[in-house]
């Protein structure tokens, strides 16, 4: 973690671990199966759990394995809202909010793509995992608790179904039969 990021982390602490399952309580409450809050708020669970498995693997290859499949979702997960979801925002009158989400999400990619330099037994891999959970778990948190809830209740129904259907599509582009 740069000086910089230890100084922005100090001003401005992350949620609480119970702030961000009440938003995605709240968000998952409004959410029907098969609907694309739904399907992103799945993500979301599986992510958290794919960065846990990095962190509690202890074999190199196996860290590398759980590596690679955050990898994989993070990127599959990402691509798909950047193609559907985020235009959406956008459209609905919060383009700062989708311009935010595209470069937060630009970020992790290419802090992923450092992390895959480090040896992944290292300290500093660690570390830098935990610096990208953090800024990963932010930005799920702003989704949940207002970007997305709001373009949810925003969305008349038949704008729900096509952009469930759009979201479902780009995600298996990526993720296969898993997404």
């Amino acid at each position: 973690m740069s000086v910089l990021d230890k100084i922005v982390a100090a001003v401005t602490p992350p949620e609480s671990d119970e702030t961000r399952l009440s938003a995605r309580a709240v968000a998952r409450a409004e959410t029907s199966a098969g609907d694309w809050l739904n399907a992103i708020l799945d993500h979301h669970d599986r992510i958290e759990a794919a960065f846990g498995a990095v962190r509690s693997s202890a074999e190199p290859s196996q860290r590398l394995a759980a590596f690679r499949e955050l990898a994989l979702l993070l990127t599959g997960h990402s691509n798909a809202e950047e193609a559907v979801v985020y235009p959406a925002v956008a459209d609905s009158g919060h383009k700062a909010h989708s311009a935010l989400a595209y470069e937060e999400q630009a970020a992790a990619k290419v802090q992923m793509a450092l992390l895959e330099k480090i040896d992944p037994v290292s300290q500093d891999f660690l570390d830098k995992l935990e610096h990208i959970r953090g800024a990963v778990t932010h930005h799920m948190y702003q989704e949940e608790s207002s970007w997305l809830l709001g373009l949810k209740r925003q969305l008349p129904g038949p704008e729900q179904a096509r952009l469930s259907e759009r979201y479902r599509e780009e995600a298996e582009r990526y993720l296969g039969a898993s997404a």
